[in-house]
């Protein structure tokens, strides 16, 4: 687009008590932005507030900065082209429509990454807008149909995060995109799943995962996943509604979790305390006619808690991908159910199933002391933790806070 129509859309987002719905009102009204500011007061007046008024008529301070951020960002990229950056308006025949489905469709979104998968041009910044959005056009674009999110606690226990990488490398196998939200705990092991076996310089012929996050999309949060983000975005993509520099602030999280959900077939909640976040994501995906999933865990673990009030509720109890295939309507994945069934045992099996066996019956599937072990097995104090570490190390058993031992995997 050109620089004046980039000026008037990012006007249009920043004015300050101008949200989303005032925005397509005054769009639906007069057309491209360019033209919602060369109206009246008076004119303005018969679609918003007057305090809205007021705003409009007067240009945000940091509007031509952040124009110029905008444009640079878009014109950068990287030399390779491995990665592309694009900005998408409410109408832009790119716009995601299951967005529009939504009662507060962003009006602008950044997209950073595999944006050629969804039918873009290279030359990102230059693509202009023809005409004037209209959310009841039909648009036809390439953004996955058969994408799953997978949500759940920023803690989780080392089961619950072996679970997340476990289903999404096996859905992702499948064919499916992988939505998450690049947050910690169950959102990153999400994406890490989907990038399995997928090295970093390995051109992506589909999306395997896509992050939406809460911050400008200049930004990384949390730093720990800067790495995660790079390697989302050369397969896959990462999108905000967010404009170039917003910082996590905490409201945004539950915000763009609707954008999770709107994007997404159906949610699978992999393990979330009552509390979580993750249930708002679920209850917005109920809200969209979607699927919601729930994996079962541990009655004593608060993490799961979450997870089964939403199967009290109606969400349907995963215990593998196949669930999760056969429940969502994707006819053309059905043939893979089998192979995907294999996968998914397969990667739930203890790495140390054929070892120190009658340790691992004693541990069971809840969380466990130190003591209570040593009455179940009868071993002494010193021979149970080198058998502990010897497994911990394998991978088959995880530290919990508080002293407690978990058993990871199912098999």
């Amino acid at each position: 687009m050109s620089h004046e129509e980039l000026a008037a859309w990012l006007r249009l987002v920043l004015t300050p008590g101008v949200g989303n719905d005032a925005g397509r009102r005054l769009l639906a009204a007069f057309g491209l932005p360019q033209a919602i500011f060369d109206q009246t007061a008076s004119a303005l007046r018969q679609v918003v507030s007057a305090a809205q008024t007021s705003a409009l008529l007067s240009p945000p301070t940091k509007l031509p900065a952040q124009v110029q951020a905008t444009h640079d960002w878009l014109t950068a990229g990287d030399s390779d082209g491995t990665q592309q950056r694009r900005l998408v308006t409410l109408g832009d025949p790119l716009y995601p429509a299951s967005l529009l489905n939504l009662e507060d469709p962003p009006l602008m979104l950044y997209l950073l990454g595999q944006v050629r998968l969804l039918g873009a041009q290279p030359n990102l910044a230059s693509a202009p807008v023809s005409k004037a959005p209209d959310a009841s056009h039909s648009i036809a674009n390439s953004w996955p149909t058969k994408a799953l999110a997978m949500v759940g606690s920023r803690n989780p226990t080392p089961q619950g995060a072996q679970n997340a990488r476990q289903f999404a490398k096996a859905l992702s196998d499948a064919g499916l995109t992988v939505v998450s939200g690049l947050a910690l705990g169950i959102d990153g092991a999400a994406h890490e799943g989907a990038l399995v076996n997928h090295l970093i310089d390995t051109p992506a012929s589909r999306l395997r995962t896509l992050a939406v996050i809460g911050t400008g999309i200049d930004r990384v949060y949390p730093r720990q996943h800067r790495d995660l983000a790079h390697r989302v975005a050369t397969h896959g993509l990462i999108v905000s509604e967010y404009p170039l520099g917003t910082p996590p602030l905490a409201a945004n999280f539950p915000k763009r979790n609707r954008l999770i959900a709107g994007l997404s077939s159906g949610t699978l909640v992999v393990e979330a305390a009552l509390q979580s976040g993750s249930l708002i994501t679920a209850r917005l995906t109920a809200e969209q006619g979607k699927e919601v999933l729930a994996i079962p865990g541990s009655i004593h673990s608060p993490q799961s808690r979450g997870c089964h009030a939403l199967i009290r509720q109606g969400a349907k109890l995963v215990e593998t991908a196949t669930d999760i295939l056969e429940e969502l309507p994707w006819p053309e994945v059905s043939s893979t159910t089998n192979k995907i069934a294999d996968v998914t045992d397969a990667a739930s099996a203890s790495p140390a199933s054929n070892t120190h066996s009658d340790l691992l019956q004693a541990l069971g599937a809840d969380p466990v002391s130190l003591d209570a072990l040593q009455a179940r097995t009868g071993l002494d104090t010193a021979t149970l933790q080198a058998h502990l570490l010897e497994l911990e190390l394998q991978g088959a058993v995880g530290r919990l806070p508080g002293g407690l031992f978990q058993r990871m995997g199912l098999g």
